[in-house]
């Protein structure tokens, strides 16, 4: 029988399983994956984590979305990260090095905030099947609106609506995951703009679903509101799970900020 030590964290409600360094020479199949995230015979999580040394920051993650599939990108499991790492070391600044080699810089203060870097916006880095207009894709979901396509280190498809609660997520989400203009599927946001500083936003995450927060997502929406002129630098983003401050500093950087928890350590069995 495979033990398997493990955190529990979540941000906002979007959940981790997270496997320190020590344990990361643990090997997961994309069937295990799944069975530990299952929510009634499994542990359950949104995400897993796996943490290693780093030669270029404090600390590398390695992420799997539920479904087994490696994640590009996750803000809230960073912020959840930088804050082990800061208990674990007594420090409040710490680099994590992201898939693809990205490195991320966090800080500790009220909140945990995690630098993502710039938004990426041609076509071929969010990445899009063919060349198109980023900020007005072409309909890709009948009945809505032109969506926005971002990409924070993973791809995000944002759809800005006049009323969030008729969106039947369950639904029209695996749609956009799915389709063709997204040859490596994409994450999909619902955002209605409450005002220039305050977004109500909604999410289905690539490989995970239905989730009640999504930080690569809020920065994705305070992006393409930006850029269609619908919001300011700085907003709230405001989910199921709660709430994200969101902002674009002056050297185009995103940063994320907002509150994290860590529920329990255990140690699965498969």
């Amino acid at each position: 029988m495979k033990e398997i030590p493990f955190i529990k964290m979540d941000g906002l409600g979007n959940d981790f399983f997270i496997i320190e360094p020590e344990n990361s020479d643990i090997k997961l199949s994309a069937k295990e994956i799944q069975k530990l995230g299952e929510r009634k015979t499994g542990i359950g999580f949104d995400q897993l984590f796996i943490l290693k040394p780093s030669k270029h920051a404090d600390v590398q993650m390695v992420i799997y979305n539920s479904d087994g599939s490696k994640a590009g990108a996750c803000g809230n499991g960073a912020r959840c990260v930088a804050d082990w790492f800061f208990n674990r070391n007594d420090v409040k600044e710490c680099t994590i090095e992201a898939p693809g080699g990205k490195i991320l810089k966090a800080c500790a203060g009220r909140m945990i905030t995690v630098n993502m870097g710039p938004a990426l916006l041609n076509w071929d880095e969010i990445p899009l099947s063919h060349k198109v207009d980023t900020l007005f894709l072409p309909q890709v979901l009948p009945g809505f609106d032109a969506p926005c396509a971002v990409s924070m280190g993973n791809p995000h498809c944002v759809f800005f609506v006049k009323d969030i609660k008729k969106i039947n997520l369950a639904q029209t989400g695996p749609d956009v995951e799915w389709h063709p203009l997204f040859p490596e599927r994409t994450n999909v946001e619902f955002a209605q703009i409450m005002s220039p500083s305050i977004i109500r936003m909604r999410v289905w995450e690539r490989g995970a679903g239905i989730t009640s927060a999504c930080g690569s997502g809020a920065c994705a929406v305070l992006v393409a509101a930006f850029r269609r002129g619908l919001a300011k630098k700085k907003a709230e983003i405001v989910m199921d799970g709660g709430t994200l401050v969101i902002e674009i500093n002056k050297a185009g950087d995103v940063l994320m900020s907002g509150p994290v928890h860590t529920a329990f350590k255990g140690t699965a069995y498969l």
